[in-house]
């Protein structure tokens, strides 16, 4: 489905080429003060064209705020919030109607929708619908309180260190490049989150992996815990408040916070819209055969996502908060 959260629920609607995008927020407590303006700065960071390897699609992206909030003041309401798709070449995409882009949704969208889903642009499987996660993340940040602290970490693309070396190369070669993404959180109390079902890293893990492009998530040590012996995982409490001395946990044991940082790394794909030519199986002529992507793509996607999964993890920690009150 499309949505997302228990108490603060998250529905994100639109497609890549439709009339617009946006999102239904519920849930938002009554007299949180939101305006236009609050939305700006987390909307161009997530904006295509401002660096070199994102899309040149650029589109001015102002919230239109449709329901939930007046005078500037949340009402308890659904929140509705759009904004109008206006640079948009449809005719690009014309060709994965028969010939599926490897490693993409073409393929799986028309069998299950059996061809009556809007493609054209990647439709709402495209990066573009992340507008409304970000959206959404800006109101989330409200209800958490200016306490807690999201911010992002490019550590690599294509496993290199040198961001805009990497991705300058790849440019040069029309090819894409993949990055992994570490996110930490600060001033979290203890004691959100449940034991199982719906555990901080459950919690987070499914909105991050609704991020388009999301291969893999690991938290604190990760998958290096698997190589490690108990005496050197453990993570010594030194103080009566819970902090550790060293913190594989990722700031999260047995699926509630325990007062530490939580770390989380997110691994990103390469975008599968890429110019070299590729192989893939045209659903017209039955045949394999060569093609060449045409239009405007990502080189590396991994750029325009920190503040995406930021916003995701504000909206995942607003409602474990909201399920606590």
């Amino acid at each position: 489905m499309n949505s997302f959260g228990i108490k603060f629920r998250v529905s994100i609607f639109g497609e890549s080429h439709g009339p617009s995008v946006g999102v239904v927020i519920d849930g938002c407590p009554a007299g949180i003060h939101i305006s236009q303006e609050d939305f700006i700065e987390a909307i161009s960071r997530r904006r295509g064209g401002t660096k070199k390897g994102t899309t040149p699609r650029v589109e001015a992206d102002m919230p239109e705020i449709l329901s939930g909030i007046c005078n500037g003041v949340a009402t308890g309401f659904p929140i509705t919030i759009m904004t109008r798709n206006c640079n948009t070449v449809s005719s690009d995409y014309e060709t994965f109607k028969d010939i599926p882009r490897p490693g993409h949704a073409d393929f799986v969208a028309l069998k299950k929708f059996s061809g009556y889903a809007d493609m054209r642009g990647g439709g709402h499987f495209s990066g573009r619908v992340t507008y409304g996660l970000v959206v959404a993340g800006v109101v989330a940040k409200k209800i958490v309180g200016e306490g807690i602290k999201v911010s992002t970490d490019i550590l690599s693309v294509g496993g290199r260190a040198d961001i805009e070396k990497a991705v300058e190369e790849a440019v040069e070669a029309g090819d894409s490049l993949g990055g992994l993404v570490e996110c930490r959180v600060t001033g979290v109390p203890v004691g959100l989150g449940e034991p199982f079902f719906y555990s901080v890293e459950s919690a987070i893990s499914q909105i991050v992996f609704s991020v388009p492009a999301t291969k893999g998530i690991e938290f604190g040590s990760g998958f290096a815990a698997a190589g490690m012996r108990g005496s050197g995982h453990n993570d010594p409490i030194v103080d009566g408040s819970g902090t550790t001395l060293t913190n594989n946990a990722g700031g999260i044991n047995g699926g509630i916070t325990n007062g530490n940082e939580i770390i989380f790394r997110v691994a990103i794909k390469p975008a599968s819209s890429i110019s070299m030519a590729q192989k893939s199986f045209n659903m017209a002529t039955q045949k394999v055969e060569s093609f060449k992507v045409e239009g405007r793509h990502d080189a590396c996607i991994a750029l325009r996502i920190p503040v995406v999964l930021e916003s995701a993890t504000y909206i995942a920690l607003a409602d474990l908060m909201l399920l606590d009150s």
